[in-house]
């Protein structure tokens, strides 16, 4: 495909948000930045969260895992399932109680200063971390695919990225967001749908020939239950997986902001369930869009590209449809909705940031409108220069899969933020609130030091996905240690 074809895609792409952010800017001030008047309908927030919550690493990276874990990555989807259903009757309720802009502002009525910057430390660290794999997924298909043909460095290619996302937030913030969102939805449906359609049909395929073809099969698993001493067992990736949906949606600001934008608690949890489970659907056509990718280099032999010196399966879907000769349509399809995938979550976690630092790190409530509008400008700034940093950051010494790095490093950063909120739910405890700091840092590093073990020192016993309960298991037992009586 040419580049200067791709080129215009992009182009095209990002004039329509354009348009969709110059039509929702509001009045330009912190409340419709912060949480859009509180006047968002639920339905449009429920199927632009299936997007945010995708983002670029399921786009590529759950399709490209599929060659080594087959769908056992579905098994941590259903435990994502009932995750959600514990954040719309658990904590959504609170948050709408406590009538809350940021979510850590909970931490400070229960606990302290101290506790609630600290849960918006782990916060930062999670969010911007989690930002950066999603984007750097998106500038290296871009930079591999386009950029290098026209000698372009690829931290240029990430400076455009994150500047044309600055460009159209940096004034209606998660008002324009939940907008933009549900138009970025729309484009990934679309090109997955499209994308198992058109490579079905190269193979002269049905969609039901695809169901039912021996070549599915060998890709097909998705319960390994032989032995509990795998990181993969179901036990495992279902309870990591519903914990990771509790943190990574129910204790994250970035995925709570866009449910405060609702009009009440039951829209909002409407909103939670219906997408949960169209979630569990669309990620389903996920893995089957991975098997057919599979399917199809076997076929052809088109071998999958190399980044850094190694193979990265990640980066096949764009190989073939971009590199293998399946026409344009194909092309422009998965354009698009790789770039939706990937700024769908990138956009609202700048905005989240921006929102997190403006309300629990500086006291802005008491100074005047024009200087808490500066402030918040400069912040969205600031914030867009730490993700190019810590992109250019992976790209030279990122080893893993996306996917899989993203899940680790959920297990550290967020597990202190799980241990806080559960102690505050779950217990009537007060705490040295002075403390807590040394409780989370120290859980932290104990968890590090477990997560890296060699299996031989635990008996053969691979540590996966309940690295994130565990951490925040470890957490909470802190907590307890500095209970004041």
């Amino acid at each position: 495909m040419q580049s200067s074809i791709i080129i215009l895609v992009i182009i095209l792409y990002f004039f329509g948000l354009f348009v969709i952010s110059s039509l929702t800017t509001g009045n330009n001030d912190n409340t419709t930045f912060f949480s859009a008047n509180k006047e968002s309908p639920w339905y449009l927030v429920a199927f632009g969260m299936v997007g945010a919550s995708l983002s670029g690493i399921t786009f590529i990276s759950v399709p490209g895992d599929v060659g080594s874990t087959q769908f056992t990555y579905f098994q941590v989807v259903l435990g994502y399932l009932f995750g959600y259903f514990v954040v719309a009757l658990l904590l959504l309720p609170i948050y709408y109680k406590l009538n809350l802009t940021s979510i850590y502002e909970y931490l400070k009525v229960r606990f302290g200063t101290i506790s609630h910057k600290t849960g918006a430390f782990f916060f930062f660290v999670s969010r911007i971390t989690g930002a950066s794999f999603r984007l750097y997924l998106v500038a290296i298909v871009l930079q591999q695919f386009v950029f290098n043909e026209l000698n372009i460095p690829f931290e240029i290619t990430v400076v455009i990225s994150v500047s044309l996302i600055w460009i159209y937030t940096f004034r209606g913030g998660i008002k324009t967001i939940v907008w933009t969102d549900t138009l970025q939805t729309t484009f990934m449906l679309i090109s997955v749908l499209l994308s198992i359609y058109l490579i079905s049909k190269s193979l002269d395929w049905s969609f039901t020939d695809f169901i039912n073809s021996d070549e599915l099969k060998s890709y097909s698993k998705v319960f390994v239950t032989e032995s509990l001493l795998e990181k993969n067992h179901f036990y495992k990736s279902f309870i990591g997986g519903m914990f990771i949906t509790i943190c990574m949606t129910g204790l994250d600001q970035d995925m709570m902001q866009k449910n405060l934008t609702c009009k009440s608690l039951k829209d909002a949890q409407k909103n939670m369930i219906i997408f949960s489970i169209v979630l569990v659907i669309v990620t389903f056509l996920f893995l089957l869009l991975g098997a057919l990718l599979f399917i199809y280099s076997s076929r052809f032999n088109i071998i999958i590209p190399e980044l850094n010196g190694s193979v990265n399966t990640d980066l096949l879907f764009p190989e073939i449809a971009l590199n293998s000769g399946l026409g344009n349509l194909i092309g422009i399809t998965f354009l698009l909705g790789l770039i939706a995938a990937a700024y769908s979550s990138a956009d609202s976690a700048l905005t989240s940031l921006t929102t997190s630092y403006c309300v629990d790190f500086i006291d802005l409530k008491n100074k005047s409108i024009e200087y808490q509008i500066k402030v918040r400008k400069r912040t969205h700034i600031v914030m867009s220069f730490v993700l190019i940093i810590v992109i250019i950051i992976f790209k030279n010494y990122l080893t893993t899969s996306v996917l899989d790095g993203l899940l680790i490093l959920a297990g550290y950063t967020y597990g202190p933020l799980l241990g806080l909120f559960a102690f505050g739910i779950f217990t009537n405890y007060k705490i040295h609130d002075k403390y807590v700091w040394i409780v989370t840092s120290l859980s932290v590093l104990i968890m590090i030091f477990i997560g890296n073990l060699d299996p031989s020192y635990l008996g053969g016993y691979k540590i996966g996905y309940e690295l994130l309960p565990l951490n925040g298991l470890l957490t909470f037992i802190g907590l307890i240690l500095i209970r004041r009586k």
